[in-house]
């Protein structure tokens, strides 16, 4: 009885620190499935996020909870009475017979429950059939759900690798689709299909959260040799092959476009190729990012208060990064490369210069109007590559490329270009399944007719008025060689002064969830 006291003490302490600590933390919850989370449904999780999940379902009206009849349920059960949870102490192993006539009859009531897949003991990220036999009869829906902290402790000594997250970190909860389980379907199938769920879940949301890492920091801590020591150590990590070209190979391929906006930085470029081919003689979906680490604007010099966010001009390389490591930590059975030509815009007295003449990989000439359109030039050479020497199935290229894009389509949508309808058609379905907005712009025989030059084959940048986000994506087509290819202009969701929506201050991680499901939904009919 007193040590029984004693673990209701401190089970008071956990539920102030709880309060605490919930209290500083910015969640963002993602229910791109339109959960009632009134109506009651299965909401299961690992053990190692159990944590947070108290404050997730506070304002779930109807809630219960299972405590395991040890010292540990004891201690946790504390807090979760004072949040007006509806206790049951006991596994939800069907085995355990009390408990799931108890969970069964509350269920049937309209209550829904959030508990462990792999229970009190694990083994680790195992799901146990007891959550899903309490959905298969009861006709609840399950919701798989994928949980992760920006920044945490991890108790290294616990069974799980149990996780609390840090005071002001950043907590990402994703609920992903419900699935009902019909009595006649074998539950063995299900706790595959559940964990395989969360583990997806739970691989985007990292990959979101390292794009926006990344993007949000200073141009000092990422350039380009950062840039690409990061890609390798951590694409490696999930099996991605990477590979770095340096100065003298990219020089090798005659990338004079992207040279030229290089030379002008005492940083060397850098050409990072990412690889994930899984299947044998099967075309790559190419992904080509744009990577400038900073952009002074070169000698057509930004005002100071412009250059202030050009830390976010990498942007489009790390969103395909970062999916590239979603890529492969889930093992995507498609064949995926992705290309960045990293460099910053800099000036001293070897940068290019405004009225400059310069070459491309693919030998087109271009000339230079302005020297603040530099991202397009290192993309001409990146996606050239990709077409002339890797065969690809298709080319999609994300840059924070145009200013002009913001004015047409406002701060929260992607812009687009694409000279293929039906690869447009599966990329716009995944950023409408994904939550992400996305809106193509037309292209007409004066917007190709605006980008030829006059001495040169190309202008960098066509006369105001003439649609700048769309001439911007006709001079990309002019490199991509027929293949089928989209153009993505994250100029303005990639990175807000503001919340909204979904999205943080400061940089959002579009649009990696959307480039992820085009890859693994990708297919040629």
């Amino acid at each position: 009885m007193e040590e029984n006291k004693k673990y209701r003490i401190l089970g008071t302490l956990l539920y102030y620190v709880l309060r605490i600590i919930s209290s500083t933390l910015k969640i963002e919850i993602t229910n791109k499935y339109e959960i009632d989370m009134q109506k009651p449904h299965i909401y299961g999780f690992w053990h190692s996020k159990l944590f947070i999940t108290p404050i997730f379902f506070k304002d779930v009206e109807k809630k219960l909870a299972m405590s395991s009849p040890t010292k540990d349920g004891e201690l946790v059960s504390v807090p979760l009475e004072k949040m007006g949870y509806i206790l049951v102490r006991g596994s939800s192993d069907k085995n355990q017979i009390s408990s799931t006539i108890s969970l069964l009859k509350y269920l049937k009531k309209g209550y829904s429950i959030g508990t462990p897949l792999d229970g009190p003991k694990g083994p680790k990220e195992k799901a146990k059939k007891g959550l899903l036999y309490l959905s298969q009869k009861t006709s609840v829906p399950l919701v798989p759900v994928g949980i992760l902290y920006s920044k945490k402790w991890i108790l290294k000594k616990t069974w799980d690798q149990f996780e609390i997250p840090k005071p002001f970190s950043k907590v990402k909860i994703f609920l992903g689709e419900p699935i009902i389980i019909k009595d006649e379907d074998d539950l063995d199938k299900y706790t595959e299909i559940v964990e395989n769920g969360i583990k997806e879940i739970e691989a985007i949301m990292e990959a979101v959260f390292m794009c926006r890492d990344l993007v949000n920091r200073p141009a000092n801590d990422i350039y380009p040799e950062t840039l690409a020591k990061f890609a390798k150590e951590e694409l490696e990590k999930v099996g991605v092959e990477v590979e770095v070209l340096e100065k003298k190979q990219i020089e090798s391929l005659k990338m004079d476009a992207f040279l030229s906006v290089a030379q002008g930085s005492d940083l060397p470029p850098k050409f990072i190729i990412m690889k994930h081919l899984p299947n044998k003689d099967e075309k790559p979906i190419v992904l080509v990012g744009k990577g400038l680490t900073y952009d002074s604007g070169g000698y057509a010099i930004k005002p100071a208060t412009g250059m202030v966010t050009m830390k976010t001009d990498m942007g489009g390389s790390a969103s395909v990064i970062s999916t590239m490591y979603a890529v492969g930590k889930m093992k995507v059975q498609r064949n995926v490369i992705a290309l960045v030509a990293s460099c910053e815009n800099m000036i001293n007295g070897h940068a290019y210069r405004n009225g400059d003449i310069i070459s491309s990989m693919k030998g087109s000439t271009i000339e230079v109007i302005n020297t603040d359109a530099e991202g397009r030039l290192t993309l001409a050479d990146a996606i050239y590559y990709g077409a002339s020497k890797l065969n690809p199935e298709c080319i999609i290229d994300v840059a924070t490329l145009t200013g002009a894009c913001i004015q047409a389509l406002g701060s929260r949508v992607i812009g687009a270009v694409s000279n293929n309808d039906e690869v447009f058609a599966k990329i716009k379905e995944s950023a409408d399944f994904m939550g992400e907005y996305l809106w193509r712009f037309p292209v007409y025989e004066e917007h190709k007719e605006s980008v030829k030059g006059k001495v040169g084959d190309l202008l960098n940048v066509t006369a105001p008025g003439t649609g700048g986000a769309i001439t911007a994506g006709v001079f990309l087509e002019h490199f991509v060689e027929n293949t089928p290819w989209v153009h993505l202009d994250i100029a303005g969701p990639s990175y807000s002064s503001s919340a909204w929506g979904t999205n943080p201050e400061g940089a959002s991680g579009t649009p990696v969830k959307t480039l992820y499901n085009f890859v693994k939904k990708y297919n040629k009919k």
